[in-house]
């Protein structure tokens, strides 16, 4: 790689590391033909983790970190001093196809600033990604990071030769969006995704190829003054209206020359993992934002103990919940017991009635789950009510060792 080239892969990349949103999940398997190249399987710079445990390598990169934008929380805002850089198309497509070749990368992540125009950066986009399918036979994993004020024709091109599409909203609220990023704007954003979700299920129903594995999006968290309550309600309506594969939690970084208005030190990273926990449990354990909520106080997550764990804390009377009894919903609530596990108590408990020895072999979690539950040879009593309880599941700090 000559000097050029090397000096705007070591911008551009560490200019993408705010983007959070290239995992791969959601990708179908597929490998190129013979004289074709990549595939979204296997084992092979970014590493992203499928749901299934896989982890996969992404070259991610920006296109571009010149913007006309000058939202108040980025890097590469227009007002900016940092040193800039830009990609060809074909340098893009090239580094893709040397580092797949070299076994660096299995797929790539592609997102950009906006320059002269939304739509002349879609078409660079897309031009790569259509580069690296025809004229490659790249079949490894693409993901695009598509520009809500581009043309929907730019965006249906984009869709047909990458596997996920995203949109940044950028901030939880409409209001912190128009306060640090006055020049984009919420019902566009918010538009343009409905087309997709549109488009999506159209593609489906058809049976053609359209952004397969669907569509994510990002939000900033600690740059203004939104809740934890906020952000997930924020995220639950998505989910709902358009059909996301997933929202990413990005804490926010402080960056030079910031806006007065934004804060000086960066949220606990905790907090992003505690979003990301309570993230899990509005799409596979039945919780409404509220009640995640729940478990903090002022609607904010409590950055101790996971977001399930606080919520059965302060909701003691529905506990503890007999394993034979039960329906799905209480049990899903329990702390410490996962969507598969109970699924494998519902189906056991059909043939006979289960005590703890059954219920360590079905959950890896028994422990957390105990004060919790009722089983065959097994009743806490008032255990749920024990005031020392949260300190008894509450596994003790550790420090970490300099060797």
């Amino acid at each position: 790689m000559d000097e050029k080239l090397s000096k705007k892969l070591r911008i551009l990349a560490d200019a993408a590391k705010y983007d959070a949103s290239c995992a791969s999940s959601g990708a179908k398997k597929r490998k190129a033909p013979p004289g074709g190249l990549g595939s979204t399987t296997g084992a092979g710079i970014c590493h992203a983790y499928t749901p299934d445990g896989r982890c996969v390598s992404l070259l991610k990169v920006l296109l571009t970190n010149y913007c006309l934008f000058d939202c108040a929380y980025c890097i590469n805002r227009r007002s900016s001093n940092t040193p800039r850089a830009r990609f060809t198309v074909e340098e893009v497509v090239r580094l893709t196809v040397e580092f797949y070749r070299r076994n660096y990368i299995e797929g790539l992540f592609l997102s950009s600033g906006i320059i002269r125009s939304p739509d002349h950066t879609m078409e660079e986009l897309v031009r790569v990604a259509k580069s690296l399918r025809q004229d490659h036979g790249f079949a490894g994993y693409i993901h695009l990071k598509t520009i809500p004020e581009a043309s929907p024709w730019l965006i249906e091109q984009a869709g047909l030769w990458a596997d996920r599409l995203s949109i940044n909203v950028e901030l939880p609220t409409d209001a912190g969006l128009k306060a640090f990023a006055p020049e984009k704007d919420s019902g566009t954003i918010r538009q343009a995704m409905g087309q997709m979700r549109e488009r999506i299920t159209e593609a489906k129903a058809e049976r053609r190829r359209f952004s397969p594995a669907g569509q994510s999006t990002q939000v900033i968290v600690g740059a203004d003054a939104a809740t934890d309550a906020d952000v997930l309600q924020s995220s639950a309506r998505m989910y709902g209206d358009y059909g996301l594969k997933r929202v990413y939690y990005s804490a926010f970084s402080p960056i030079p020359e910031a806006s007065a208005a934004l804060p000086i030190k960066a949220p606990p990273l905790q907090r992003e993992n505690r979003l990301y926990q309570a993230d899990w449990l509005l799409r596979f354990y039945g919780f409404t934002p509220l009640e995640v909520a729940e478990g903090g106080d002022g609607g904010m997550l409590d950055l101790e103990i996971d977001p399930k764990l606080a919520w059965a804390l302060k909701n003691r009377d529905r506990f503890p919940a007999d394993v034979n009894t039960a329906d799905r919903e209480l049990l899903l609530r329990v702390p410490g017991l996962g969507v598969r596990a109970v699924d494998r108590i519902l189906k056991a408990r059909r043939h006979t009635r289960l005590g703890m020895a059954d219920l360590a072999r079905l959950s890896p979690a028994l422990k957390r789950a105990r004060p919790f539950l009722i089983a065959s040879d097994h009743s806490p009593l008032k255990l749920t009510d024990r005031a020392d309880l949260r300190e008894m599941l509450t596994p003790p700090a550790r420090q970490l060792s300099l060797f």
